[in-house]
């Protein structure tokens, strides 16, 4: 393939590695309304949906209601954590750093949760400058979607055909597929298959990206 004109990322599990801090967080809030579900089908079952998405499936295992400010608590513990335990995906620093083409981060997620993430891992330089966050709740439009891709793409100046996307939930690689966007799924053991058959794709390493996108002349070793 040709050199893409401009990169879109994904931000939670491509970037910041947030997906199981905040999963185990609304398990553990759930739990309180009798919901029991194992930490790694709730983190394979919410992979790239909408958080209302994921609250509505766990009422419907629920023994009582959730309170109606049920999201508002989960945001406000779940950013506690994060403040503590938040990592970035391990190779991505080495990646945006050998990036020399324009690049972006677009997710579900509302704004200030992605730039709260973004700052707790040292990654908010690389995206601030230019204004390169985009969000869902911005157009109010979510994966599987395709209007956030098509939104930071046009925000970027570029069709998505000159673009490709970074991600690692079906919802988003679903969502880059009917924006015609090709797109590259960042694999766990668990969801490599399903990615592939969405039509991403895959790879299972952050430090193969620059290879896989033929960003270098010559193959990259990348600590």
């Amino acid at each position: 393939m040709q050199k893409p004109g401009c990169i879109i990322f994904d931000c939670d599990g491509v970037l910041v590695d947030s997906e199981v801090i905040g999963v185990r967080v609304l398990l553990d809030m759930a739990s309180e309304y009798g919901v029991t579900m194992d930490l790694q089908e709730a983190v394979e079952e919410f992979s790239g949906i909408r958080l209302k998405e994921g609250i509505k499936m766990l009422q419907q295992k629920a023994h009582s209601p959730f309170p109606e400010d049920f999201e508002q608590a989960f945001r406000k513990r779940s950013y506690e954590v994060f403040k503590t335990e938040m990592r970035p995906v391990n190779g991505i620093k080495t990646i945006l750093d050998s990036l020399t083409m324009p690049f972006c981060v677009a997710s579900s997620g509302p704004l200030e949760k992605m730039k709260l993430n973004l700052t707790i891992t040292g990654l908010l330089p690389y995206f601030e400058e230019g204004d390169r966050i985009f969000s869902g709740y911005q157009i109010n439009s979510w994966k599987p979607d395709p209007g956030i891709f098509l939104y930071a793409a046009e925000q970027m100046g570029f069709s998505p055909a000159a673009c490709v996307v970074i991600e690692d939930s079906k919802a988003g690689v679903i969502a880059a597929q009917r924006g015609g966007f090709k797109v590259y799924g960042y694999a766990k053991p668990f969801n490599g298959e399903e990615l592939r058959k969405e039509g991403a794709t895959i790879f299972y390493d952050m430090k193969e990206l620059l290879n896989i996108l033929h960003l270098n002349n010559t193959a990259v070793q990348l600590p």
